[in-house]
Formats: C-alpha cells, structure tokens, sequence
C-alpha cells in the first residue's frame, strides 16, 4: 500500500505548482530555468506559501528525478473532441532597439486538428493572459467549448484537484463572457496538455530560434499571426491531411465569438509617497503633480497603466514598468 505523502508542498497543492514549472524549465536552456530560490520567491509571492526555503529545496531535491521518470514512462493515448483546445505560456526572445527584449508567447492549440494560434504579450500577469486569449480566440473565429490549462497564477488563487481550485473573480468574469468550460490538468500529469506543450516547443524552435526583430508587440503580434497561418498549410502527423483542412472542418464546432467586445483591466489602490511615486509591478513610478500620501485609483491594462482620483480625474496614463525591460546583445561572445 502507497502512503500518503503529507506536508504543505503535497496537501495544500504547492508541490504541484513547482512540478509544473520543473517541466515547463525542463524544455528550456539549463541558464533559462529558475533557480531554487527564483522557484520559492515566485511561490511565496504569487501563492502566498507560507514555508520556508528549505521546504521548497527538499521537495525540488526529491521530486526531479521522479518527474524524469514520470515523464519518460507517460504512453497514455488521450482523446480529443473537436472544438477543445489547450492553452500554455512559452518565453521566447526577440530583438528590440539592438538588444535582447524576453517576452512570454501565448499558444493556444486544438489536439483534433493540431491547429495553433500564437500571440506575444509582455508579461504573464492576469492583463496579459486575458488579453492573449481574448486576441487568440479572435483569431481562431471562435471560442472553444472547453479550455485545458495548468494552474497559472494569473487565472488561480488556490490549488486543488479538478473542481477544488480557486480561480480569481477577473478569470471567471471572462470565462463567463466567452461562454467556455475549464478543464483543470491533474496533479502530474502534464500529458493531459502535452499538444499545447509540444506546440510552445515548436513555435520556439520554428519561429524564435534566431530571435525576431520586433518593432513593437502589435507589429510582432501580426508577424505571428501569418506565421501560424502558414504553418497550418502542412501535413497532419497522423491524418496524413492539412492541418487547415482538419481545421476548418474542426471550426465548425467552436462557440461564436461575443457581440460585444470585452475590455480587459483590473483595478487596483496605490498610495503616493514622500517622493511623488507609486509602486506598480514593483518597480517605483514617478506621478507628476500626484498630491503626497493620497491614495489613487490604478487601473491596469495589459500594456499600459492609469491614475484616477477619487474624483473619476485621469491625472496619469503611461506604459507598464515591464514594456520597457531589455538586455544587451553579448556581441563579443557572439563574435569571439
């Protein structure tokens, strides 16, 4: 008989947290996965894990090589109906004002057809991941009548399985508008999603391996777009047809799209300091002639944020801290 494993990391859902990230870095380059302290501080900032960074190491220590094993015997064949699809976050780098700028792609997928829809965003905050499927289900001319997914943290609150999870009030707002089903993948078994998995591995290897030039996210959104589009245009690995035959026949099935267009914000209260600023994404921002210690309301869009009085007055519109993040080109090892 199997004993129960006990402790926060396998009671309280939070192993299953980091196992998802173990194998999402798994796909990555060894200097692109998070450390173990990137692994808790992420953990107790998103999550609110209220243990210690020993924990966290012990369950990393123990868990690794059992996820290889998992990983290396998972055979199970899963059946996918038209019309379900898969959506996953992948990083990928592109090239912006001559230096490395990392981005998140949001990939959504639909197994039956092995359709894919791709859409860059700049973070992968809760703005980001509605906007994404909002401008991905646009593109695919419908809405899925179910959507497979981990537990993100821009879209989960709390862990549990299948109907246990929690999932934040903008999340199930939207879920609502658009009409879809949410099918949770279960504690380990990242084969439940593995086409959208293989999709985000195959977007990167095909489109950002030579990292892109981008001018800005609506030029590289619609760069994307016509990729995917393109990619469409080949054989199905098994059906031995193209994947946009499948794909328009498999298109029938989706949900049509709402009438109307649904914005995509949340609201949040920041309080300016001593120096004029406020914290937003946890960086300072300077507000001009915002009055010391009054306390505004901040409404944030996936790109840009605003500063409203308790009088309904916009005093400030500017771009998210995280818009203008980058890294230089290492020229001289590249040429060395």
């Amino acid at each position: 008989m199997k004993s129960k494993k006990r402790g926060m990391m396998y009671e309280n859902g939070y192993g299953e947290i980091v196992d998802y990230w173990l194998e999402e870095d798994m796909r990555l380059r060894k200097k692109e996965r998070r450390t173990r302290k990137k692994i808790y501080e992420q953990l107790r900032d998103e999550y609110n894990f209220p243990g210690s960074y020993r924990t966290v190491c012990d369950y990393i220590q123990r868990r690794k090589p059992q996820l290889k094993l998992e990983k290396e015997k998972r055979h199970e064949h899963l059946d996918h109906p038209p019309g379900e699809a898969q959506v996953d976050f992948g990083a990928m780098t592109v090239v912006k004002n001559g230096a490395y700028k990392d981005i998140d792609v949001l990939v959504l997928s639909f197994p039956c057809s092995n359709a894919g829809f791709a859409y860059p965003l700049p973070a992968q905050n809760t703005e980001c991941f509605l906007e994404g499927l909002k401008q991905l289900f646009h593109q695919a001319g419908g809405v899925p009548t179910y959507l497979r997914m981990d537990n993100l943290s821009a879209a989960v609150v709390s862990i549990g399985k299948g109907d246990k999870r929690v999932y934040t009030d903008a999340f199930l707002a939207f879920q609502a508008h658009y009409g879809f089903e949410v099918q949770p993948c279960n504690p380990g078994r990242g084969n439940e999603k593995g086409n959208v998995e293989k999709k985000v591995d195959y977007t990167r290897n095909n489109f950002f391996v030579t990292a892109p030039l981008m001018e800005n996210f609506k030029q590289l959104a619609a760069w994307l777009e016509e990729k995917m589009i393109q990619d469409r245009k080949r054989l199905h690995y098994e059906k031995e047809l193209l994947i946009d035959e499948l794909w328009e026949k498999e298109k029938t099935k989706l949900k049509a799209l709402p009438l109307k267009e649904y914005p995509i914000f949340t609201v949040d209260k920041a309080v300016v300091n001593k120096y004029g600023e406020i914290t937003i994404d946890k960086e300072k921002v300077l507000i001009p002639h915002a009055p010391i210690k009054q306390t505004l309301i901040i409404k944030k869009e996936w790109n840009q944020f605003s500063c409203i009085t308790s009088d309904g007055e916009i005093i400030y519109k500017g771009p998210r801290p995280y818009m203008n993040e980058a890294r230089p080109i290492p020229w001289e090892f590249l040429f060395h």
